[in-house]
């Protein structure tokens, strides 16, 4: 093991050595011209995206330099976003912005910046926006020495953008993993997060170089990270970033602490020192100065007083009660703004509601009203009037009991269905589950003679037989278990609304299943064709699954239904034979037009179709198409608001003499 690890860091410093060579060519002064350019570039531009872009950059260019021209390019960068009204600018300003208060130690603030990036960028599903504002989250709480919660944001990022194929953004997600595992004391975990940067971006390379000097700090290996401190001092001092240059010089002097050569250890932690009040890097000072006030402790104590004072004052602005009381409340306030979002998404459903029962009471109360302007003289007409307005409410309260009569009707009429379909599917495992508790009566019986004999190789081979049957006993007995526990979630009041992850195509083949082994049950002579086709690649969803499974079984009774019948102008060939027909579809849709990725599920049949003339009205409460008797008009209204309820909608298209086809779609965001 000590072998493998020596051979890496062989590798690793050889690499290291001629990538430092390369960027030893970048200079101050090409720094300086790289700012220049940037600067005549913003001059010259026109569109506020592209201003809002170089601004930005410029903000990164000077975040190691001078904090105040870079929270000054910073701040225009977001202006100039915002006034261009790009959801995705805006986003990526905003988390510019938040690394230049990170660097200064205004964490709440830049939480604030990051909390509101990331909730344009999750409005707007921009998934390179939301990896970055996870990365800049990771790297807030990471300064906060919130190691843990790093690590999480770290790793939501990294997945996207390996979805995305982001290389850059990929190595810097490492970088800020490994970083974060030793603070952890992980150093295997962080060690394979250091993976060599293929470019000369400085920042991922200072920081890449930076990281394998802590690593091998908390290992023990002195050497190793001798080498990565020094190739990330050189890296960022010869691009005159002064905030790595302060956090390599602190880790040189944290290793010749332990090494007890004092002399460099405070010749580093004066240059971190400087280094990190160049930079404003709050953190980095009070790291230097708390050591040089230890340092100067028994030699110097008026020095070490003045260090120590300036390493109190930078804690506390980074960590004091205010700044923390400041992000615990930041933090809050967000949780308290997700669920007034909620809060106000479920009053306005209710709102909706209750508009549709003031409409209602309106036609009443203007029916009321003429009928009154038009009596209003005459004596008797009044008195009708009032029997007339008592009579209504008593229809209306007569009607809404015998409404919620008719959905209950409605549920129950489903659970029938489903009886006949289960009795069926259920016999089959209780035969088996009959048939092979016989078979191991007799077969213990012949084990008991067989010992008896003393044949007990024999008795052995019996008593495996009797296991395999046992076992096969308790394969179906959990087969009908599973199959009444389907049916208990049928019956179950799905007003709680429970989502759970289910896997919809198993529920749309096993309501499938049961409708047609239901209808078989009542119609021996009926026959139908299943065609299913299910796209694997969906996996679980949060849904009610008792409610989705109503849903599809009124679907697929409607669908047998029509496909039982002959087309309306009936078949040109007599010696043609209609063969009923369904096809069952489930299938993922990637994003389009604007639209999130979303899942659909279609029923088709082959049966007549529906008129075009009461396709508007098959959503409606008690339409029905059905003879009487035979549907009560709430199968598709239910299903409507079921689906409406999931954040969904349902389609119908139709042709007549060709068949229906209808399409459930749930949009995923509303799945998870």
């Amino acid at each position: 093991m000590e072998m493998k690890q020596c051979l890496l860091i062989v590798i690793l410093i050889s690499t290291c050595s001629r990538l430092v060579a390369q960027s030893s060519q970048q200079t101050v002064q090409g720094e300086a011209e790289v700012i220049v350019s940037n600067k005549k570039k913003l001059a010259a531009a026109t569109n506020d995206t592209t201003r809002s872009y170089l601004a930005g950059k410029l903000g990164l260019n000077y975040e190691g330099i001078d904090k105040d021209s870079s929270l000054k390019y910073g701040k225009a960068s977001l202006q100039l976003a915002e006034k261009s009204g790009y959801p995705h600018y805006i986003s990526r300003a905003l988390a510019g912005l938040s690394g230049i208060l990170r660097q200064q130690g205004n964490f709440v603030e830049a939480l604030d910046v990051l909390y509101k990036s990331l909730t344009i960028a999750q409005q707007h599903n921009l998934k390179e926006d939301i990896a970055r504002s996870y990365r800049r989250l990771g790297a807030v709480y990471f300064e906060l020495e919130n190691y843990t919660k790093a690590v999480e944001f770290d790793r939501k990022a990294l997945v996207i953008d390996n979805e995305l194929r982001l290389m850059g953004a990929s190595q810097i997600d490492h970088v800020f993993l490994a970083d974060a595992f030793v603070r952890l004391n992980k150093t295997d975990s962080a060690l394979a997060h250091t993976i060599m940067p293929k470019d000369t971006v400085h920042v991922i390379k200072t920081q890449f170089y930076g990281t394998l000097g802590s690593i091998y700090l908390k290992m023990g290996n002195n050497a190793a990270a001798n080498v990565f401190y020094h190739r990330c001092y050189d890296s960022s001092v010869a691009i005159n970033d002064f905030g790595d240059a302060a956090t390599a010089c602190n880790g040189l002097t944290e290793m010749y602490l332990k090494l007890n050569n004092l002399d460099s250890a405070v010749y580093f932690a004066k240059k971190g020192f400087a280094f990190g009040q160049k930079a404003s890097f709050k953190k980095e000072v009070m790291k230097a100065a708390s050591t040089l006030a230890k340092i100067y402790g028994s030699t110097q104590p008026a020095l070490a007083l003045a260090y120590l004072k300036i390493a109190d004052a930078a804690k506390d602005s980074l960590y004091g009660i205010s700044t923390i009381e400041a992000i615990q409340n930041q933090i809050s306030q967000e949780d308290a703004r997700q669920k007034e979002l909620e809060d106000a998404k479920i009053s306005y459903q209710n709102r909706l509601r209750w508009y549709g029962a003031l409409a209602a009471l309106s036609v009443l109360l203007a029916i009321a009203f003429i009928l009154f302007r038009n009596n209003k003289q005459k004596e008797k007409a009044n008195v009708l009037l009032q029997h007339q307005k008592e009579k209504v409410e008593s229809t209306l309260s007569e009607l809404k009991s015998t409404q919620a009569q008719l959905i209950q009707s409605e549920k129950m009429a489903s659970l029938g269905e489903l009886t006949a379909g289960i009795a069926h599917e259920i016999q089959n495992p209780l035969n088996f589950v009959n048939n092979f508790s016989e078979v191991n009566t007799e077969l213990i019986e012949e084990m008991e003679q067989e010992m008896d004999k003393g044949n007990y190789s024999d008795a052995k081979a019996i008593a495996k037989d009797i296991k395999e049957n046992e076992q096969k006993i308790n394969h179906h007995g959990k087969r009908a278990g599973d199959i009444v526990k389907g049916m208990l979630q049928h019956s179950r009041n799905s007003s709680i609304g429970i989502k759970e992850p289910t896997d919809i195509n198993k529920l749309a083949d096993e309501y499938l299943r049961l409708a047609y082994h239901g209808l078989r049950a009542k119609d021996k002579s009926f026959n139908a064709t299943l065609k299913t086709k299910y796209d694997e690649s969906i996996g679980n969803i949060n849904i009610i699954p008792q409610d989705i499974g109503r849903v599809l079984l009124n679907l697929y009774n409607n669908a047998f239904f029509a496909a039982s019948l002959p087309s309306k102008g009936g078949f040109p060939d007599p010696s043609y034979k209609h063969e009923p027909t369904i096809w069952i579809k489930t299938f993922r849709n990637p994003p389009l037009g604007g639209r999130g990725a979303e899942i659909s599920i279609s029923v088709r049949d082959n049966g007549p179709g529906i008129p075009q003339k009461i396709v508007d009205k098959i959503f409606q409460p008690f339409f029905t198409t059905k003879p009487t008797g035979q549907g009560t008009g709430l199968g598709l209204s239910l299903s409507y608001d079921i689906i409406k309820a999931h954040g969904g909608e349902i389609k119908v298209e139709t042709k007549e003499g060709e068949g229906s086809v209808f399409s459930i779609i749930l949009p995923l965001q509303n799945l998870a």
